[in-house]
């Protein structure tokens, strides 16, 4: 239901959201990560930019960021930006009069289904596809997952008592 675009730019901000605080990411780098292809990317990124849900600085050192905290920006303002889901309001069949009380043919299906989607995007979070990277010893153990939820190939740092 999202986009290839849709798909890229919430992977890019997911990346970004990984960033410690005040950190820039370049487009290339961006890219690299997220197996996507440079320049496309790059427009990508100046469009959320110009959205404001990514900052962008020029220079050495500079690169784009998350413009708010990643718990502050919904999948839905991303996508909103890039899909314009404003716009599934209308029919789902593409009639100019489709309601309640004079329902296309899946109205009453659709309806239902578009709400449980948008409500899915409103309420899912960027630091919900990329869980911050610890930074203090009593927040787990820096992997980004709490302790005790680590995979099996990676050693625990708990001690036994």
């Amino acid at each position: 239901m999202i986009t290839k675009t849709g798909i890229h730019a919430l992977a890019a901000l997911a990346e970004l959201a990984k960033l410690p605080r005040g950190c820039y990411m370049g487009a290339a780098e961006l890219a690299d990560r997220i197996d996507a292809p440079r320049n496309y990317l790059g427009k990508l990124l100046m469009s959320l930019s110009q959205e404001g849900i990514l900052e962008s600085q020029k220079g050495k050192g500079g690169g784009f960021r998350l413009a708010r905290s990643p718990e502050a920006v919904s999948l839905y303002d991303v996508i909103e930006t890039i899909e314009h889901l404003s716009r599934w309001n209308g029919c789902f069949l593409g009639r100019p009069r489709c309601s309640g009380e004079s329902p296309c043919a899946v109205h009453q299906r659709w309806g239902p289904i578009r709400d449980a989607y948008l409500d899915f995007l409103r309420d899912t979070r960027i630091s919900d596809l990329a869980p911050q990277r610890s930074s203090s010893p009593a927040d787990g153990d820096g992997s980004g997952e709490p302790l005790g939820t680590q995979s099996k190939s990676t050693p625990s740092t708990e001690l036994s008592p």
